[in-house]
């Protein structure tokens, strides 16, 4: 699915894994409250992985700023996330 820039991406709703136990998050959960990163990235534990997420990681202050929050979506697991 191919998005023009600036529109509004549909709705989807993911596991993640916390402290607590699994939970959902939904991407419509921060309409109207943040702009949203979509970070896709292959498996976990590759160099691809390693060094964009950690990219974006090092750089957090800079997403915060334009009161953004960045969701990393991967194939893995929640658990092999952890």
């Amino acid at each position: 699915m191919t998005l023009a820039i600036g529109a509004e991406a549909p709705d989807f709703t993911l596991k993640t894994k916390t402290p607590d136990g699994l939970n959902e998050v939904s991407l419509s959960s921060f309409r109207g409250n943040h702009s949203v990163v979509l970070l896709f990235f292959p498996f976990a534990f590759t160099g691809v992985c390693t060094e964009e997420t950690c990219s974006v990681r090092d750089d957090l202050s800079s997403y915060e700023e334009l009161d953004a929050q960045v969701l990393g979506i991967s194939v893995d697991s929640p658990f092999a996330q952890e």
